[in-house]
């Protein structure tokens, strides 16, 4: 970690911050996941350290200055710190260090931050008796109505990272060809 990174790092907490508040202020937070693409983008641009970091501090931001993500009555907020944080750091190890195409770690980031998701269910479900859905519905449930957000998702992320000078298929940096 450099100040660089901090830097960058930052600008990704604000933005998962901001845009979630834009989304929510029309009532389409849930459906949009829009502060997945932040977390995302920092795993992809910046590493998985970085994507970690992220994941972990913009939902705690968020909750702190808008009450989002909430924490009762379904406590969303430990459930998208887990699932976020895993959003960054498993985009960043398979992209910038295992050197797997974007498609691939997209699918593995997100593979991987719903069995996160579902395990911090489980965790509430059996250590702090929350009632709530059992985690293979709540995953299931999460995917449904977040299944337009997913789709942009897998739109607008590849795209985003090949504009700014990640590698999209072959492995080959964007960055000199601007």
């Amino acid at each position: 970690m450099n100040i660089k990174n901090i830097a960058k790092g930052a600008l990704y907490i604000a933005l998962g911050v901001l845009i979630p508040l834009l989304f929510h202020s029309i009532g389409a937070g849930p459906m949009f996941l829009p502060m997945h693409i932040p977390v995302l983008l920092a795993g992809f641009l910046e590493g998985p350290v970085t994507g970690l970091y992220v994941g972990i501090l913009a939902p705690v931001l968020s909750h702190l200055l808008t009450g989002m993500p909430p924490i009762a009555p379904i406590p969303m907020l430990p459930i998208m710190i887990l699932e976020l944080s895993t959003y960054g750091l498993v985009a960043g190890m398979l992209y910038n260090k295992l050197k797997i195409n974007i498609f691939a770690s997209l699918f593995g980031a997100m593979l991987s931050g719903r069995i996160a998701y579902g395990l911090m269910v489980y965790i509430m479900l059996v250590f702090f008796n929350i009632k709530m859905q059992g985690p293979i519905i709540a995953v299931i449930m999460a995917a449904e109505t977040g299944i337009i957000g997913i789709i942009i998702q897998i739109i607008i992320i590849p795209v985003i990272v090949k504009l700014l000078g990640g590698k999209f298929v072959d492995g080959r940096s964007n960055i000199g060809s601007r």
